[in-house]
């Protein structure tokens, strides 16, 4: 069984799809993460030594991943909230925020449609 920071890897993947399965790391992190420690990339997860294992976790400490990059995000929205700035009121109102349009759509960040009273059809 395969742990990466905190994670439990998926044993029958490839070793560049299993690493994704961290918070902050996508393809080309792994392909990145999986050079630098000189792991093949197609070598699946189950199939990792404790050395490989042990040289993957030694290139992943420079990044920042799982709960310190949740937090620095969580950080950096309540920054944006605080300062009272465009991003940070459509944060703070749940709306969109990178200028998709609301009349008709956006039902993700709205959630579901609520009804007014007495309104005819």
């Amino acid at each position: 069984m395969a742990r990466i920071a905190g994670i439990d890897l998926p044993k029958n993947k490839r070793g560049v799809i299993g690493l994704t399965y961290v918070y902050g790391i996508g393809r080309s992190m792994a392909r990145k993460v999986l050079a630098k420690a000189g792991v093949d990339e197609n070598i699946k997860v189950q199939d990792w030594d404790d050395d490989q294992l042990g040289a993957i976790r030694n290139a992943m400490n420079e990044i920042k991943v799982e709960g310190a990059l949740r937090s620095e995000v969580q950080t950096n929205i309540k920054r944006l909230m605080d300062i009272g700035c465009q991003r940070g009121i459509r944060h703070r109102a749940g709306l969109p925020l990178r200028g998709q349009r609301t009349k008709n759509n956006s039902r993700t960040r709205k959630g579901r449609r609520k009804t007014v009273a007495n309104k005819k059809k």
